[in-house]
């Protein structure tokens, strides 16, 4: 399934609606859908690399946007919507843990979940149920989801297209590794912070 989905967002790429769709992509992912728009930028990079730092740009405005809906879903909507997210994704444990984190860290565990492979979408809801000040908020998710994304393009301007060989020969692997990025840093969160 997560193939298929892959192989979805990918076709995205080569039609001339690719950056809006870059831009839905971002900002559904961050509030709700369970692909990153990586995978789409990454395509789009490739494509035309002379765009690279336009493509992250979209990528990260769509994306503080999407996190600043997923931070009115938890602020506002938290019961009537909210929940169910958290319940889909079987995040319950670690939203609670989240609010924790924000109590003690505020900004910190806003960047460290923009940058890092962990749950975006499940951040920017507690961030709002949790209400934890919202211009913080924002700025540390710009920050951390514009160095995330530039990043990634930049790096794929630089080495081009054997990048996206190797992602499509490895993908199931890499995505066990992405899945075991991000369980670490679920690990790494609990017991540094």
């Amino acid at each position: 399934m997560l193939r298929k989905m892959y192989d979805w967002v990918l076709q995205w790429s080569s039609t001339k609606h690719a950056v809006p769709a870059l831009a839905v992509l971002s900002f559904a992912e961050s509030s709700f859908f369970p692909i990153p728009p990586d995978v789409l930028l990454i395509a789009m990079v490739v494509a035309v690399p002379t765009r690279w730092f336009h493509f992250a740009l979209v990528c990260s405005i769509a994306s503080v946007l999407g996190g600043m809906f997923g931070y009115l879903l938890g602020w506002q909507f938290m019961d009537l919507v909210g929940n169910r997210i958290v319940e889909f994704y079987h995040f319950q444990e670690q939203f609670d843990k989240i609010g924790g984190w924000y109590q003690e860290y505020n900004a910190w565990a806003v960047a460290a979940a923009g940058f890092t492979p962990l749950p975006y979408k499940v951040f920017t809801l507690a961030a709002g149920a949790f209400q934890i000040n919202f211009p913080v908020f924002v700025g540390a998710s710009f920050a951390s989801r514009a160095a995330r994304f530039f990043i990634v393009a930049a790096l794929l301007y630089k080495f081009g297209p054997p990048i996206k060989v190797f992602i499509e020969r490895y993908f199931n692997l890499l995505s066990i590794v992405f899945f075991v990025l991000l369980v670490l840093g679920f690990v790494l969160l609990k017991y540094v912070f």
